[in-house]
C-alpha cells in the first residue's frame, strides 16, 4: 500500500507519521507525475487558499481530479475538505469533486479552536477525539453524500461520497489511527476493484 500526501503546504508531515505508524509507505506529492502508482491520496489541513493557488501553478488540479476519476480514494481534512467541495460562496481555486458545500473558519479565530468527543459509527466503538483548528463545516450535502459525523448541535463535520472522505477536524494531530485506517480500507477495496477491470 502507498499512500500520497500533498505537500504544497500545512499538516503533510503529521499525515505521513500517521501512516508510517500503520506501517503504510507515505509519500510527498508535489507534482502531477507523483499521482502514478499512488493507491490514495490526503490533501492535509493548512492555508486553503494558499493549497489551491500552488495546485493551480504545478498543474495538480486536474491532475488530482483525473486520479478521483478513475476510482482512486481521496482525503481532505480541514483546509482539503475545503478544497474538494463544490461551493465555498468565497472566491478561489477549488478542486469541485464533492457534493457538499462548505463554510471557512466556520467556528472562528484560533483562539476558538477547541477539542470535542464524536461519535462516528463508521469507526466502531469509542468516541474519536475531534481536534478543530480555524475549522470549517459542512453546510449542505447532494445526493449520495453521507454524513460520518455531526457535533452535538448536529453540524456536520466528516462525510464521504464514493471514493472521497472529508473531515472538519484533524486525526492526524491524534494518537487515535482509526480515521487512516478508514481510509486505508477504502484504498485497498479501490485497489481490488480498479484491478479487476
Amino acid at each position: 500500500m502507498k499512500i500520497g500526501v500533498l505537500a504544497l503546504q500545512g499538516a503533510f508531515r503529521e499525515h505521513i507519521e500517521s501512516l508510517r505508524k500503520l506501517s503504510v509507505e507515505a509519500v510527498e506529492v508535489r507534482l502531477p507525475g507523483q499521482l502514478e502508482g499512488l493507491d490514495g491520496l490526503i490533501i492535509p489541513g493548512g492555508e486553503s487558499t494558499a493549497i489551491g493557488k500552488l495546485a493551480v501553478k504545478y498543474g495538480l488540479q486536474e491532475a488530482i481530479r483525473r486520479y478521483a476519476e478513475m476510482g482512486k480514494p481521496v482525503y481532505g481534512t480541514c483546509a482539503g475538505m475545503i478544497l474538494l467541495s463544490r461551493d465555498l460562496g468565497s472566491e478561489q481555486p477549488l478542486l469541485s469533486m464533492m457534493d457538499v458545500s462548505v463554510e471557512r473558519n466556520a467556528f472562528g479565530r484560533q483562539l476558538d479552536s477547541f477539542e470535542t468527543d464524536l461519535d462516528i459509527p463508521a469507526l466502531g466503538e469509542g468516541a474519536f477525539p475531534g481536534v478543530f483548528i480555524r475549522a470549517p463545516k459542512i453546510e449542505s450535502v447532494g445526493e449520495g453524500v453521507e454524513i460520518l459525523s455531526k457535533l452535538s448541535d448536529g453540524t456536520p463535520v466528516a462525510a464521504r461520497q464514493g471514493n472521497m472522505l472529508v473531515t472538519a477536524f484533524h486525526p492526524e494531530l491524534t494518537d487515535d489511527l482509526r480515521f487512516h485506517r478508514y481510509f486505508l480500507a477504502m484504498a485497498e477495496g479501490a485497489r481490488r476493484v480498479v484491478g479487476s477491470r
